[in-house]
């Protein structure tokens, strides 16, 4: 997130306050990834207020350097598969379950090249105008960011309910508003903003309480 530890930190707690909410309204095991979302982004941005303090020299490099590798671990290692995974178990019935199916091999391919990028290339990290920059040469590259985008966002578009569509919409927005003021910052920029977004996700749970759980079957695409 933009300026400081402190706007990290009472961003997390804002988020995690969401988070929980949201997670009390959950009726079905199958919800639980994609009402989980908030709290995993709060957590998130817990994690990027210890990299400003390292940056601000309040912390050894060492320790900067592992909150950061968490950081860039979760932003680009782990959402390209939690969000269509998460997207593909909440769908309520076989169909929409199986349309997934593409979005997740896409994820899960991106996210195993971008877990062995992190591991086989240094990672950068350095403040550049208020924002935390995130260089990793093995995960920035034109191709990756367009299965990224697919991963994370192009499943949400897909989805048969409303409120998945419009978070889509909000993440895709954001995307492209980072990418074009602020494309150097864009894995921390992004996901600061797509958890701000996540507020969506606590509004579908809330509205749709009464209808929810879907019919699930116990198979994955049953």
């Amino acid at each position: 997130m933009c300026f400081s530890a402190a706007a990290n930190f009472v961003g997390s707690g804002v988020l995690a306050t969401l988070g929980v909410a949201t997670l009390t309204r959950v009726k079905h095991k199958r919800e639980l990834l994609f009402a989980s979302l908030p709290t995993l982004f709060a957590v998130h941005q817990f994690i990027e207020g210890f990299v400003w303090l390292g940056l601000d020299g309040d912390l050894s490099p060492s320790i900067t350097h592992k909150m950061a590798a968490a950081f860039v671990l979760y932003a680009q290692g782990l959402l390209p598969f939690l969000i269509p995974l998460s997207v593909l178990l909440f769908e309520p019935n076989v169909k929409s379950r199986r349309r997934m199916l593409p979005f997740l091999l896409v994820g899960t391919g991106t996210t195993l090249y971008m877990l062995w990028a992190l591991i086989a290339y240094p990672l950068q990290v350095y403040v550049q105008n208020n924002s935390i920059v995130y260089i990793n040469d093995g995960t920035n590259n034109t191709v990756l960011a367009a299965l990224y985008v697919i991963s994370t966002c192009g499943t949400l578009f897909f989805s048969k309910v409303r409120d998945m569509v419009i978070f889509g919409a909000a993440n895709l927005a954001i995307l492209l508003a980072v990418m074009a003021v602020k494309r150097y910052a864009f894995t921390s920029l992004w996901c600061a903003y797509a958890a701000v977004a996540s507020v969506i996700i606590l509004a579908y749970f809330w509205r749709s309480y009464l209808r929810r759980p879907f019919p699930y079957s116990n198979a994955i695409l049953g």
